[in-house]
């Protein structure tokens, strides 16, 4: 373990509610070594934005972790020019002239289905009712496993997420996603027989072309299973909450004051759907009098970097006003979140607007209760019509 001053908290008040102990980290140990976790964590803005993108030291290559132990060795565990390899690969999927001229309508076309299906309803649980199918419609047309159903796909993302947050080794937890990844091979497996399997960019289809190995696209599927259905499924309801408990700012898009785009940046920021991202000690190395030593855990706190007051005035509350240029949200350095422009597309310009278009009298039944440290989102979203 690294030289860093110790501190011990308590993991079930830590996954309610982190931000109170990040900000005591923050400003008071911004390199500590938590035991209950194993790990070194890093909690302010700078040194995370500096050592983030020093992958010759804080390296994402981890045989051991969980990620590499539960999924294989996906794009995300792998550094340098085998890493750049795959995100080439991949590019033709994600690629922003990708993403508008092929993915975007039939996201629109996915959602209006899904929202005509709602239309009648007086009081609506947005997670499990909408977002969560939303989430997962896009992803099964991304991956190219189009033949998922959309419950599974949320499915096994979630015991992905599960397995790979399972800090204090739970069998049960898993065996789960043993069972998950089991199930994403199986679908692929068949997906590879499909003769029209080319006819879309998919994940599937643009690893193939590129002549990757079946072992690695296997990894990177589950990769983008495990981070493309929990985070905007979780990102979508909660914006959508958190505007609604934040009128005056929702009332600022309705009234083209401004868009959906820097409400989703706000809530990504904000709450930092994915909170933070494990790296290994490549060698010895000293950081702000901290020795690090080789294969220590470091945990970059993204939840923390974005909430720093160095960086972002009145972090703690919601706003779509703020300059999100410093957030570290979707990563930084070579390692930024290669489906960050499928996110913002499915979410800012088709999940946002459209369910306001069909839903323009909701309100909240109750307050927003998060859950989550590594991973955050809302419980549940339960919203009452006024229309109906």
């Amino acid at each position: 373990m690294s030289s860093a001053p110790i501190q011990d908290i308590d993991l079930a008040t830590f996954n309610f509610d982190p931000y109170p102990v990040l900000e005591l980290l923050r400003n008071n140990l911004p390199i500590t070594y938590v035991p209950q976790l194993k790990a070194t964590l890093f909690s302010k803005h700078q040194d995370i934005f500096i050592c983030e993108k020093n992958i010759e030291i804080f390296s994402s290559v981890q045989p051991n972790g969980l990620m590499t132990k539960l999924m294989g060795q996906n794009m995300m565990r792998k550094d340098g020019a085998t890493h750049m390899a795959e995100r080439k690969a991949i590019f033709p999927t994600v690629s922003p002239k990708t993403v508008k001229n092929f993915w975007r309508n039939q996201f629109v076309d996915k959602t209006n289905e899904i929202l005509s299906d709602l239309r009648d309803k007086r009081e609506l649980e947005l997670v499990s009712e909408f977002s969560i199918q939303v989430s997962a419609e896009a992803l099964k047309l991304i991956t190219g496993l189009s033949e998922m159903k959309w419950m599974e796909m949320d499915r096994v993302s979630q015991g992905m997420i599960d397995g790979c947050s399972n800090y204090i080794s739970d069998p049960v937890i898993a065996k789960n996603c043993e069972d998950c990844t089991r199930s994403i091979d199986l679908h692929i497996d068949a997906q590879l027989k499909d003769p029209i399997l080319h006819n879309a960019p998919s994940l599937l289809s643009s690893q193939l072309k590129a002549g990757m190995s079946i072992q690695a696209i296997k990894a990177n599927i589950k990769l983008a299973i495990s981070g493309g259905q929990n985070e905007p499924r979780d990102a979508i309801a909660g914006t959508i909450g958190t505007l609604l408990e934040n009128r005056s700012q929702l009332e600022m898009i309705i009234s083209v004051t401004k868009t959906w785009l820097p409400a989703f940046e706000e809530y990504a920021s904000w709450i930092s759907p994915i909170g933070m991202s494990p790296r290994r000690i490549a060698k010895k190395f000293i950081y702000k009098n901290v020795e690090f030593y080789e294969n220590d855990m470091i945990f970059f706190m993204f939840g923390s970097a974005n909430r720093d007051e160095a960086v972002f005035e009145n972090p703690d509350h919601f706003d779509i006003s703020r300059d999100n240029g410093p957030s570290i949200a979707f990563g930084a350095g070579p390692h930024f979140c290669a489906g960050s422009w499928i996110s913002k597309t499915l979410i800012a310009e088709v999940a946002l607007p459209l369910f306001f278009a069909h839903f323009p009298n909701m309100y909240l039944t109750k307050p927003i209760e998060f859950q989550g440290w590594a991973f955050r989102g809302p419980k549940e979203v339960i919203l009452e019509n006024r229309d109906k």
